[in-house]
Formats: C-alpha cells, sequence, structure tokens
C-alpha cells in the first residue's frame, strides 16, 4: 500500500521546481499529459502563485497526481487531500480506471474533524527549522521543552540528534489558525455532503471526537488525546509539565474528547474489513 498527500506532493513539486533537471522533466511530463481549459503556461502561472486561500487547477493536479501514481508502481493507493471541490468528485470517481491495472474496490474515507482541533492544531503547531518534523506545542510536544526567560514563553526542541538541539519555530501564519482556510473548511463540509449522497461506492466514516457525555460508554481514557501546559519554576529553573485531557466543542457544541489516531485507525480497519468481507 502507498500513501500520498497532494499537499505534500504540491509542496514537494514547489521545491522542487528550483531544479533545472526536475522542472525540465516535471514540464515534459506536463507537456506530454496535461489537458485542461487553461493554457498550461497559463496553471503554471497560478501554480507559482498559489496560496492557502485558492485551489490550484483542477486539471493541473490531476496531471500531477498522474505522474506520482506512474512512480508508485502497482500498489494499493491512499490518496490524501482530493477531491478538494465539487468538481473533482467526478474525477476522484475514475481514478480506479485511469489507474488501470488492478480491480481493487475504491473507497471514499470522510473524516469528522471539529473546527476547534484544526484551528489549534494549526496554531500551537511547530516545526524544526533544519529537517522539518513537525510538533505541537499543546498537544504533541517533544522530549525536551525550555523555557525563553527575555521573551517570556515556552519552546520545544527538536528530539532529532542531528539538529543540535534546534529551537522548533512556528509557521509563518499558523497565529491565525483556520482564518485563512475557513472557505476551504466551508467546501469541505459541502464536499462530504455531496459524496454521501453518491450511490455505487463503498464510503467509510470516522470521528475524531467523542462527546465528553457518551465517553465512559465507548472509549477507554488513553484513547483521548492529551493536551499541555507549562510552568516555570524559578528556583530549580525548569520546566514543569502539566497534562490533562483535551476537552473540544464538536461540530454540534458539545464538549468533546479529541481522539488520538490509533482508535481511530481502529475504525478504518474495522470498516474497510467490513467493507471487503474480509
Amino acid at each position: 500500500m502507498a500513501h500520498f498527500s497532494i499537499g505534500d506532493m504540491t509542496r514537494r513539486i514547489e521545491k522542487e521546481w528550483s531544479n533545472p533537471k526536475i522542472r525540465k522533466e516535471i514540464m515534459e511530463f506536463l507537456e506530454k499529459n496535461y489537458r485542461g481549459y487553461i493554457s498550461l503556461e497559463d496553471a503554471i502561472l497560478r501554480f507559482k502563485k498559489r496560496d492557502t486561500k485558492n485551489l490550484l487547477p483542477t486539471e493541473l493536479i490531476l496531471t500531477l497526481v498522474k505522474r506520482e501514481i506512474s512512480k508508485l508502481g502497482k500498489k494499493t493507493l491512499f490518496i490524501d487531500g482530493f477531491p478538494r471541490n465539487l468538481n473533482q468528485i467526478s474525477y476522484s470517481l475514475f481514478f480506479r480506471d485511469l489507474i488501470d491495472y488492478r480491480k481493487d474496490p475504491d473507497i471514499f474515507v470522510l473524516i469528522d474533524v471539529p473546527e476547534q482541533a484544526i484551528n489549534e492544531r494549526i496554531k500551537h503547531r511547530r516545526i524544526c527549522p533544519i529537517c522539518q518534523t513537525p510538533r505541537n506545542l499543546k498537544l504533541f510536544p517533544t522530549q525536551k521543552i525550555k523555557y525563553d526567560q527575555e521573551n517570556k514563553e515556552f519552546y520545544l526542541v527538536c528530539d532529532n540528534k542531528n539538529c543540535n538541539k534546534a529551537r522548533m519555530v512556528s509557521k509563518e501564519g499558523d497565529e491565525l489558525g483556520i482564518g485563512p482556510i475557513k472557505n476551504r473548511l466551508k467546501m469541505d463540509e459541502k464536499l462530504i455532503q455531496e459524496i454521501i449522497s453518491l450511490h455505487g461506492i463503498p464510503k467509510i466514516f470516522l470521528r475524531n471526537s467523542i462527546p465528553v457525555k457518551n465517553a465512559k460508554q465507548y472509549i477507554n481514557s488513553y484513547e483521548v488525546t492529551p493536551k499541555y501546559s507549562y510552568k516555570w519554576d524559578k528556583k530549580t529553573k525548569n520546566v514543569q509539565i502539566i497534562e490533562d485531557p483535551w476537552i473540544i466543542k464538536d461540530s454540534q457544541g458539545a464538549p468533546s474528547y479529541s481522539l488520538l489516531a490509533p482508535p481511530v485507525t481502529v475504525s478504518l480497519i474495522k470498516q474497510m474489513s467490513k467493507i471487503l468481507n474480509i
């Protein structure tokens, strides 16, 4: 099985574009395979000027996905982040036929994540400036947390030994949370409703949260995402780490626990096994 993310693919190609040799290879593939209602030159221009608010032309994304698939070989594919708008749904239905090397069933996986969870994961995200490893100051800290006495703020130290205890930093714009992607989130809601109404294709529904009032009935405490806060001990010059269950409001406004990845993954496996009759 191979997993690839549309967003990761786009960011990687954006970095590779500065390499003349790779850029030439990408352009040759696009010139041979691109089909669309806007010229390839205009599509490339939009790619260079892309931002979080605007989606890239669907036809360009499809061609880049085709390039990615051609490199992966004959594997079951888990495509993350597609479709991103309504007109991409019909394209996604034909991915299996486009790949055309096996007759594996195609399945939509729909994940319900409360906006508050997305917002805080973005706001508190930290990245190592050297190895680019992501962590989260509030939800997924590193082993070492330090305190900047001058700026009076806590910060994470990268766990990678090759990074020489680099201070992890926030990405530009992360302090805005979901603000810049509000329109995309609204579109995601429409997409989910549209996909739910489709016939002839199995669907897997995953929830990232569970109301606090129902939690004891369905989950164990170790399945709940913890949140971390910190205190600076002036006497010992050490950072005190405080761990509590992370409580957010779900899409209906109910106080809810956010789940860790393993229980959601178990739900994915159970539903997929049922669909595949295995």
